[in-house]
């Protein structure tokens, strides 16, 4: 899998890790809106849903290389991202 143009990938280095692995990610392609990706045990794979930039702190996110990303959220955000 190759991350399309125009998407950025974030984490906030705060965040706590579990395992050393994040649990938590956020992206956006162009300028649209934010999503943060959580990993949803229950339901056994990655879940994404649309911030609100009030309610996040974009100061405090860094990008994330793709290749970082676990490979199951990679192919969750190749999903929703439909080219």
């Amino acid at each position: 899998m190759a991350m399309m143009k125009d998407l950025r990938v974030y984490v906030n280095p705060g965040d706590a890790r579990h395992n050393g692995e994040r649990e938590v990610f956020y992206s956006r392609r162009r300028d649209g809106p934010y999503y943060c990706w959580r990993y949803e045990k229950k339901l056994g794979h990655w879940c994404g849903s649309r911030v609100l930039l009030s309610d996040l702190q974009v100061r405090e996110l860094c990008a994330a290389p793709w290749k970082t990303l676990p490979a199951a959220l990679q192919a969750s955000i190749d999903a929703y991202y439909v080219e």
